[in-house]
């Protein structure tokens, strides 16, 4: 290494640990705005959060802003009985099912789909993922789901999955690895009978993969050679489908072809989903293929740069400077301005800042990602099938 690439790395790791300091001040300020009744830790969205107007989205206001506090480590000094707390009022928020929902949000306001089920289904994966992200965050064990046990059953399961609709790879990524990290979270506890059952159901999703797998790409999604956005989709969803290989230990097909594809792009801001899915694939790629790493890591350089600069100065991140933030899937629900610092975007613009550091200084900060899979999570050594 040489002298200048090692005061622009020392620049860049003192912006880092400043931007870290600020946007944990800009959590604790989130906490400060928290609604009446609600428990120490609690987050309003964002600071232009009305918490009496739309007290349910407290529900991702936190628990996006605890994941991402406990990835900067500033839960760690928190009173065990505070976490507790928190945790078991985000555990409120669960229906009998074990599915979670945002309150004011239902199926009368709800769409991601024709289909009214897959628009509930959809959803309640997503607030049931990060719900449970949460809650393992604070020092509690989580439990899957009880509607897990319907997608067990074999036969279920590969009717599930026959009806993903891969005209939309990137809804269909969330969904799938939603889904997944329900199972891989029961199976952290099954007996051995279960085990089995767990196993098969892990082997069907294995199967549907590397049937519908484009080779060219590396990527899932019908029509993603037919024009950049539906490429551009195809990455994006397809980065969460990944996440099954790293935490079964399974070698990823096309994997080098998908980081080609993410090196050909500029490492220019985006939006907080696609910044934090680039970055996800290129420093998994290149642990898992070391001759990927001269090209990779000049990338991530730059990357790290772009998004730094863009913290906002109340120490959050925005996700766009352009385009109207809507919590997803709600009609005529909740928004959010271009440029408004929330706890989603800053969780997630802080995943890839995190990832990114942690691949070219490892060691250099105690990161705490998530175990679950989905956004946040980053495969360990002791991932393996």
């Amino acid at each position: 290494m040489t002298r200048q690439a090692s005061f622009e790395d020392a620049e860049l790791q003192a912006r880092i640990d400043a931007a870290a300091r600020s946007s944990l001040d800009w959590l604790t300020a989130r906490e400060q705005a928290r609604g009446a009744g609600t428990p120490a830790g609690a987050m309003a969205f964002s600071p232009d959060h009305d918490v009496s107007r739309w007290p349910g989205m407290m529900l991702p206001g936190t628990y996006n802003g605890v994941i991402c506090r406990h990835l900067l480590g500033g839960l760690d000094d928190r009173d065990a009985a505070e976490k507790r707390a928190l945790a078991d009022w985000i555990a409120g928020f669960a229906t009998e099912t074990g599915a979670f929902r945002i309150p004011g949000m239902d199926e009368t306001n709800s769409f991601k789909k024709p289909d009214p089920d897959e628009t509930r289904r959809y959803i309640d994966f997503h607030v049931t993922n990060y719900a449970l992200g949460a809650i393992e965050a604070l020092g509690v064990d989580p439990v899957a789901p009880a509607f897990l046990r319907h997608y067990l059953d074999p036969t279920c399961l590969k009717a599930w999955l026959a009806d993903r609709d891969l005209r939309d790879p990137w809804q269909e990524g969330n969904n799938i690895v939603n889904l997944a990290c329900f199972v891989l979270l029961a199976r952290r506890t099954a007996d051995a009978e279960d085990r089995a059952t767990i196993e098969t159901a892990i082997d069907i999703l294995f199967d549907w993969h590397e049937r519908l797998q484009e080779p060219t790409t590396g990527f899932w999604g019908i029509g993603q050679c037919l024009d950049a956005r539906r490429l551009l989709h195809a990455m994006a969803g397809s980065m969460h489908n990944y996440h099954l290989y790293y935490a079964c230990g399974r070698p990823l097909p096309y994997q080098e072809k998908a980081a080609s594809y993410v090196l050909s792009r500029d490492p220019v801001w985006h939006s907080a989903c696609i910044d934090v899915d680039e970055v996800d694939l290129l420093v998994h790629a290149a642990e898992a293929h070391p001759g990927l790493a001269p090209e990779v890591a000049p990338w991530l350089r730059t990357k790290l740069a772009a998004l730094l600069s863009m913290q906002n100065a109340d120490g959050g991140f925005a996700d766009t400077l352009t385009e109207t933030w809507r919590q997803d899937g709600w009609v005529d629900g909740y928004v959010e301005a271009p440029g408004v610092s929330t706890t989603f975007a800053t969780w997630f613009r802080w995943i890839a800042i995190a990832m990114i550091d942690d691949f070219l200084w490892p060691g250099r900060r105690r990161w705490q990602f998530r175990r679950m899979i989905g956004i946040g999570y980053r495969r360990r050594e002791e991932d393996n099938a």
